[in-house]
């Protein structure tokens, strides 16, 4: 009997799978850029995607449409938009901002949340040591970009609000924060002065929180950067950590 056919099935097998697991190789990146991609957004935002990678940071994080999303220490709203634009209209934002954030930045949000892509964007006057929302513990997703650093010198009890974050989220729900990299063994001792913390002190905090490590992404890491200067000195941007925490 001739194997000639039953080659020939297991090559169009092969063939079959190949296509099938290769077809949607690109769709974990199909949404984050269509989000970023949409025409309204600012110039300045369009700028800052240069150095931010949003559309890998979206894709990262699982964020999807209806998602309730809390956006930590929202500064001028940058993630706080594309969350928004993320979630749609069938989902929620709520843009964490102290009462005490600098003004500058304050101001900036304020005129973002003004903008039709912020309609489902609900601004929370809350202090860092209780960020989330009274009566809100079903959160789908948490992001604290850039600005872990700073809480490390700022008079805050991170253990208790890494214990507000863990008991916003629903099960299940997860925490993502990126931040500039400190070199190993500088804990979280040089946040004022390079702002920035190492990787894994900050793991070490939040996991004692209850929250367990789940993912990282590289796709803003530069290992060339001396993790000796903060950013605002460098001409080049710093290496950064993207860590994702789910709650069991």
């Amino acid at each position: 009997m001739s194997l000639h056919p039953l080659r020939i099935g297991l090559a169009g097998v092969m063939g079959l799978l190949m296509a099938v697991f290769a077809a949607p190789a690109a769709e974990p990146t199909d949404f984050g850029e269509a989000i970023v991609a949409q025409p309204d957004r600012s110039s300045a935002d369009r700028l800052a995607d240069n150095h931010r990678q949003p559309a890998k940071l979206i894709d990262f994080t699982g964020v999807q449409p209806g998602m309730t999303v809390l956006d930590m220490m929202a500064g001028g709203g940058y993630t706080s938009e594309l969350m928004a634009r993320a979630v749609g209209g069938s989902g929620r934002v709520f843009v964490q901002s102290a009462p005490d954030s600098p003004e500058k930045s304050r101001q900036a949000l304020i005129a973002r949340l003004a903008e039709p892509a912020m309609a489902n964007v609900s601004l929370a006057e809350t202090p860092l040591e209780a960020p989330v929302p009274f009566g809100v513990h079903t959160l789908d997703l948490i992001t604290l970009i850039l600005n872990y650093h700073d809480i490390t010198y700022l008079p805050v009890d991170r253990a208790k609000m890494n214990k507000a974050m863990f008991d916003g989220l629903k099960s299940g729900g997860v925490l993502v924060i990126v931040d500039h990299a400190g070199a190993p063994g500088s804990g979280t001792t040089v946040g004022k002065t390079l702002h920035r913390v190492e990787e894994s002190a900050l793991i070490a905090e939040v996991e004692a929180a209850g929250f367990r490590k789940v993912a990282e992404a590289d796709f803003l890491r530069q290992p060339t950067d001396p993790r000796d200067q903060p950013f605002f000195r460098l001409d080049s941007p710093t290496d950064q950590f993207v860590v994702k925490f789910q709650k069991p």
